[in-house]
């Protein structure tokens, strides 16, 4: 399970640039060996009233 800003994600955290990815670019950042069960996409309300977008990824990896 690895989670990421989201492609409608902030462009900066805390100053530092960010990389946004979407459940299929996120994935193919691992490789063929891994297979993308299932994903999902939160909008996280944060502390100071704004809202970023999160992209969730299962993958396992391929054994055979």
């Amino acid at each position: 399970m690895v989670s990421t800003f989201g492609p409608e994600g902030p462009a900066k955290c805390s100053g530092l640039d960010v990389v946004r990815y979407d459940a299929d670019s996120l994935h193919t950042e691992f490789g063929a060996r891994f297979h993308l069960v299932e994903s999902a996409t939160e909008l996280h309300q944060t502390p100071f009233g704004t809202t970023q977008q999160f992209v969730y990824c299962y993958c396992t990896l391929e054994t055979a």
